[in-house]
C-alpha cells in the first residue's frame, strides 16, 4: 500500500510538472494580453486541481491495471498451448490467430464507444447540424472504424508485413472517398480519426500492439509493436465517410422513389 500512495504522489508531482505550462500560458493570455480577469476564480481553481487529481489517478491507473492487462491478453492468446493442441507442431502463421483478431476488433470498437472525446465530438456535431449528423450513427461508424483498422493492424504486426504499405493504401482510399462524399462531413471525418486517439483507446491499443509484438517469433516491440494507433487514426475516416456516403444514397433513393410514387 506504501509503495502504491508513492507511486501517486511521484505521479502527482509530474502532473503537476506537465499541466503547468498549460495553466501559464491561459493565465499569460489572460492577464497580460486580454488584461481581464478571470471570472469565477475560486472555481476554476478548483477545476484545476481535480483536472490534475483526475490525470494522476488516471496515470496510475494505466501503469497498473491497463499496461499489464493488455499485455496479459496478448501473451495469452499468443501462447501455444492456446494457439495450438497438445502434441501439434507450432507453425506461428497468420491464420492460427483467429482469435487476436477477434479481440482485436472488439476491444477496437469497446474503446472507441466508451471514448469521452468522441461522445462530445458526435453531440456537438448533432447539435450544429441540426440531427443532419445523428450522434450515434457517428460513434458507431468511427468505432467501426477503429476495430477495423485495429484488427488489420495486427493482422500486419502478426504477418510481419512493412507499416507503409497499410497506411498509403488508407490514405489513397480517403483521398478517393474525399471527391465523391458529402462536403459536410469531409472536416468532421477527418476529425474523427484524431478524436479517437485519446484517453480511452490509446493506452489500450499500445499495450496490444506491444505485447503482441513481445510474444509472436520473429517480431521486435520497437519495429513491429507500434503502428496500432496509426491504423485507428485512419479507418474512421474511411468509416464515417464511408457512412455519409451511404447516407446520401439512401436519401436520394427516397427522393426518387417519393417522386415516383
Amino acid at each position: 500500500m506504501m509503495v502504491l500512495l508513492l507511486d501517486i504522489f511521484d505521479t502527482f508531482r509530474a502532473t503537476i510538472d506537465d499541466v503547468a505550462p498549460i495553466i501559464g500560458t491561459l493565465f499569460f493570455f489572460q492577464y497580460v494580453v486580454l488584461k481581464r480577469p478571470l471570472v469565477n476564480f475560486d472555481r476554476i481553481l478548483i477545476g484545476l486541481f481535480m483536472v490534475v487529481i483526475g490525470l494522476t489517478l488516471f496515470l496510475v491507473g494505466l501503469e497498473k491495471a491497463i499496461f499489464p492487462l493488455g499485455d496479459a491478453m496478448a501473451r495469452q492468446l499468443t501462447a501455444p498451448e492456446f494457439l495450438y493442441a497438445a502434441g501439434q507442431t507450432p507453425t506461428y502463421l497468420w491464420q492460427d490467430y483467429f482469435w487476436v483478431y477477434v479481440f482485436a476488433f472488439s476491444i477496437g470498437f469497446a474503446t472507441t464507444v466508451a471514448e469521452p472525446a468522441l461522445i462530445a465530438v458526435a453531440l456537438k456535431a448533432e447539435d450544429i447540424s441540426g440531427g443532419a449528423i445523428p450522434a450515434f450513427g457517428l460513434r458507431m461508424a468511427v468505432a467501426m472504424g477503429v476495430a477495423i483498422g485495429v484488427t488489420i493492424g495486427c493482422f500486419r504486426i502478426v504477418s510481419g508485413t512493412s507499416l507503409w504499405v497499410y497506411i498509403v493504401v488508407a490514405y489513397v482510399v480517403v483521398l478517393l472517398q474525399t471527391v465523391r462524399a458529402p462536403k459536410m462531413i469531409v472536416p468532421l471525418a477527418f476529425d474523427s480519426g484524431g478524436v479517437i486517439t485519446s484517453t480511452v483507446t490509446v493506452p489500450l491499443l499500445a499495450a496490444l500492439g506491444l505485447g503482441l509484438a513481445s510474444t509472436i517469433p520473429g517480431r521486435s516491440p520497437v519495429l513491429d509493436g507500434f503502428g496500432l494507433i496509426a491504423f485507428a487514426s485512419v479507418f474512421p475516416i474511411i468509416t464515417v465517410l464511408a457512412y455519409a456516403q451511404f447516407s446520401s444514397w439512401q436519401a436520394r433513393q427516397s427522393n426518387k422513389q417519393d417522386k415516383e410514387g
